[in-house]
């Protein structure tokens, strides 16, 4: 059977009432107390996302996520009451699409979730032509449709953040971007910190620029922040 969401968090009650304001709120949603049955959950149903805690009791959502990644592409955002920036760090570099930080208000959370959904479903549709949505920087061939990078032959998705990161990008191609800026319109506050930012932007170098530490594309406009320079100059 196929979901929306999986909310993985050993906390019952919460987990309970988010699948519950979920399902009301026309997200089809079930949840799950720890890794063996979140991994039960998954081989039997197919979700489109899902909302991992860090702390699952005996368990490590870390090493959940790691699991998940090595057949699911799907969104995972991480939900959590730890707000060290070394765990943010980790839980993005690991595989996770966003950090959500607990107490969060379930309307917001909802509208996070219903707009990454929107995305995902949309992005894996096949009524459209492969190629109406590639765009070419370089190498690498970016589908906008698929959320996806082929470079060398090898196709790579993109991660929830990385895709809207490269997609604002392109908008705004060849114009420096301040971080507030990005940090306003990708993530809806400015209180996001550099290190998140700066992660997301290294993956990004790493599936489309021939050489991530010395980016033609993706470049460090030093003080400020970021820009997409479409003619990749030397």
């Amino acid at each position: 059977m196929h979901y929306s969401v999986l909310i993985i968090d050993d906390e019952k009650e919460l987990s309970e009432y988010t699948a519950k304001y979920f399902n009301m709120s026309g997200v089809t949603a079930q949840y799950a107390l720890d890794s063996a049955s979140a991994l039960e959950c998954l081989r039997d149903n197919t979700y489109s996302l899902i909302l991992l805690d860090i702390n699952l009791g005996d368990d490590s959502g870390f090493e959940l996520c790691q699991k998940i990644r090595q057949t699911a592409d799907i969104p995972i955002f991480f939900i959590s009451a730890r707000s060290a920036e070394d765990d943010m760090l980790l839980a993005l570099s690991i595989g996770g699409d966003d950090y959500i930080c607990k107490p969060y208000s379930l309307g917001v959370l909802l509208a996070k979730v219903k707009a990454e959904l929107k995305r995902y479903e949309s992005a894996h549709k096949t009524d459209e032509k492969p190629d109406e949505h590639i765009v070419k920087l370089g190498s690498a061939g970016i589908d906008l449709k698929k959320a996806s990078v082929t470079k060398d032959g090898k196709e790579t998705p993109l991660k929830s953040m990385e895709y809207k990161i490269l997609v604002y990008l392109l908008r705004n191609s060849d114009r420096v971007i301040p971080k507030e800026e990005i940090f306003e319109k990708i993530w809806d506050t400015t209180f996001v910190g550099d290190v998140t930012l700066n992660v997301h932007i290294r993956h990004l170098r790493e599936k489309i620029e021939d050489d991530a530490g010395d980016p033609r594309y993706i470049k460090t406009v030093w003080g400020v922040g970021f820009m997409l320079d479409t003619k990749g100059a030397a």
